[in-house]
Protein backbone atom coordinates (compact mmCIF):
# COMPACT_ATOMS: atom_id res chain seq x y z
CA UNK A 1 0.00 0.00 0.00
CA UNK A 2 2.80 2.41 0.85
CA UNK A 3 4.45 1.71 -2.50
CA UNK A 4 1.26 2.53 -4.37
CA UNK A 5 0.98 5.85 -2.51
CA UNK A 6 4.61 6.68 -3.21
CA UNK A 7 4.11 5.81 -6.88
CA UNK A 8 1.02 8.03 -7.07
CA UNK A 9 2.91 11.11 -5.88
CA UNK A 10 6.31 10.39 -7.42
CA UNK A 11 7.40 12.33 -10.46
CA UNK A 12 8.94 10.23 -13.20
CA UNK A 13 12.33 11.84 -13.78
CA UNK A 14 12.62 10.05 -17.12
CA UNK A 15 9.42 11.61 -18.41
CA UNK A 16 9.92 13.16 -21.82
CA UNK A 17 8.58 16.63 -22.65
CA UNK A 18 5.95 14.98 -24.86
CA UNK A 19 4.83 12.72 -22.00
CA UNK A 20 4.64 15.68 -19.62
CA UNK A 21 2.61 17.68 -22.17
CA UNK A 22 0.22 14.75 -22.59
CA UNK A 23 -0.15 14.53 -18.80
CA UNK A 24 -1.01 18.26 -18.69
CA UNK A 25 -3.55 17.94 -21.49
CA UNK A 26 -5.05 14.90 -19.78
CA UNK A 27 -5.40 16.71 -16.45
CA UNK A 28 -7.09 19.71 -18.08
CA UNK A 29 -9.37 17.46 -20.13
CA UNK A 30 -10.33 15.43 -17.06
CA UNK A 31 -11.36 18.60 -15.21
CA UNK A 32 -13.49 19.65 -18.17
CA UNK A 33 -15.05 16.17 -18.29
CA UNK A 34 -15.82 16.45 -14.57
CA UNK A 35 -17.49 19.80 -15.24
CA UNK A 36 -19.70 18.32 -17.96
CA UNK A 37 -20.67 15.47 -15.63
CA UNK A 38 -21.19 17.58 -12.49
CA UNK A 39 -24.94 18.02 -12.97
CA UNK A 40 -25.41 14.24 -13.48
CA UNK A 41 -26.99 14.81 -16.89
CA UNK A 42 -25.48 13.97 -20.23
CA UNK A 43 -26.10 16.96 -22.43
CA UNK A 44 -25.11 17.20 -26.10
CA UNK A 45 -24.50 20.95 -25.78
CA UNK A 46 -22.06 20.43 -22.92
CA UNK A 47 -20.29 17.63 -24.78
CA UNK A 48 -19.96 19.87 -27.85
CA UNK A 49 -18.67 22.73 -25.69
CA UNK A 50 -16.18 20.38 -24.08
CA UNK A 51 -14.85 19.28 -27.45
CA UNK A 52 -14.77 22.86 -28.75
CA UNK A 53 -12.91 24.09 -25.65
CA UNK A 54 -10.30 21.38 -25.93
CA UNK A 55 -9.94 21.85 -29.68
CA UNK A 56 -9.35 25.59 -29.24
CA UNK A 57 -7.11 25.33 -26.20
CA UNK A 58 -4.99 22.41 -27.34
CA UNK A 59 -5.20 22.65 -31.14
CA UNK A 60 -5.56 18.89 -31.58
CA UNK A 61 -6.69 16.93 -34.61
CA UNK A 62 -10.07 15.22 -34.20
CA UNK A 63 -8.67 11.70 -33.75
CA UNK A 64 -6.24 12.81 -31.05
CA UNK A 65 -8.98 14.88 -29.40
CA UNK A 66 -11.34 11.91 -29.21
CA UNK A 67 -8.56 9.72 -27.84
CA UNK A 68 -7.72 12.33 -25.19
CA UNK A 69 -11.40 12.68 -24.23
CA UNK A 70 -11.79 8.92 -23.88
CA UNK A 71 -8.69 8.68 -21.72
CA UNK A 72 -9.75 11.70 -19.65
CA UNK A 73 -13.18 10.15 -19.10
CA UNK A 74 -11.60 6.93 -17.89
CA UNK A 75 -9.21 8.79 -15.59
CA UNK A 76 -12.07 10.88 -14.21
CA UNK A 77 -14.09 7.70 -13.60
CA UNK A 78 -11.28 6.19 -11.54
CA UNK A 79 -10.14 9.32 -9.73
CA UNK A 80 -10.75 9.45 -6.01
CA UNK A 81 -10.28 13.21 -5.79
CA UNK A 82 -9.49 16.26 -7.87
CA UNK A 83 -6.00 16.39 -6.39
CA UNK A 84 -4.39 14.19 -9.02
CA UNK A 85 -5.50 16.66 -11.68
CA UNK A 86 -5.06 19.94 -9.81
CA UNK A 87 -1.58 18.98 -8.63
CA UNK A 88 -0.39 18.64 -12.23
CA UNK A 89 -2.02 21.95 -13.11
CA UNK A 90 -0.37 23.69 -10.15
CA UNK A 91 3.02 22.24 -10.93
CA UNK A 92 3.08 23.25 -14.58
CA UNK A 93 0.48 25.89 -15.52
CA UNK A 94 1.15 29.60 -15.35
CA UNK A 95 -1.41 31.79 -13.56
CA UNK A 96 -2.79 32.82 -16.96
CA UNK A 97 -3.24 29.22 -18.12
CA UNK A 98 -5.00 28.45 -14.84
CA UNK A 99 -7.42 31.34 -15.43
CA UNK A 100 -7.99 30.09 -18.98
CA UNK A 101 -8.79 26.61 -17.66
CA UNK A 102 -11.35 28.03 -15.23
CA UNK A 103 -12.93 30.02 -18.08
CA UNK A 104 -13.13 26.85 -20.18
CA UNK A 105 -14.82 25.05 -17.29
CA UNK A 106 -17.38 27.87 -17.15
CA UNK A 107 -17.98 27.58 -20.90
CA UNK A 108 -18.74 23.89 -20.51
CA UNK A 109 -21.00 24.49 -17.51
CA UNK A 110 -22.99 27.23 -19.29
CA UNK A 111 -23.27 25.30 -22.58
CA UNK A 112 -26.71 23.87 -21.82
CA UNK A 113 -28.09 27.34 -21.04
CA UNK A 114 -28.27 26.85 -17.29
CA UNK A 115 -25.86 26.55 -14.41
CA UNK A 116 -26.35 23.73 -11.93
CA UNK A 117 -25.11 24.37 -8.39
CA UNK A 118 -22.93 21.25 -8.58
CA UNK A 119 -21.17 22.68 -11.63
CA UNK A 120 -20.55 25.97 -9.85
CA UNK A 121 -19.32 24.15 -6.75
CA UNK A 122 -16.88 22.06 -8.78
CA UNK A 123 -15.47 25.07 -10.63
CA UNK A 124 -15.15 27.03 -7.38
CA UNK A 125 -13.33 24.11 -5.75
CA UNK A 126 -10.95 23.69 -8.69
CA UNK A 127 -10.29 27.44 -8.82
CA UNK A 128 -9.39 27.39 -5.13
CA UNK A 129 -7.19 24.30 -5.51
CA UNK A 130 -5.24 25.83 -8.40
CA UNK A 131 -5.02 29.23 -6.68
CA UNK A 132 -7.07 31.27 -9.13
CA UNK A 133 -8.09 34.46 -7.33
CA UNK A 134 -11.79 34.77 -6.55
CA UNK A 135 -12.09 37.91 -8.66
CA UNK A 136 -10.80 35.98 -11.70
CA UNK A 137 -13.20 33.12 -10.91
CA UNK A 138 -16.14 35.58 -10.90
CA UNK A 139 -14.89 37.46 -13.97
CA UNK A 140 -14.67 34.21 -15.96
CA UNK A 141 -18.15 33.22 -14.80
CA UNK A 142 -19.66 36.51 -15.95
CA UNK A 143 -17.73 36.69 -19.23
CA UNK A 144 -18.76 33.20 -20.30
CA UNK A 145 -22.40 33.48 -19.26
CA UNK A 146 -24.74 33.26 -22.24
CA UNK A 147 -26.86 36.31 -22.99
Amino acid sequence: MIRSLVKLFAVDEQESPAQREHRLKLAAAALLVETARADFEEDAAEEAALEKALRQALDLPDTELRSLLAEAGTRADHATSLYEFTRVINDHFSPERKRQLVALMWQVAWADGSLHHYEEHLIRKVAELIYVPHEDFIRAKLETRPD
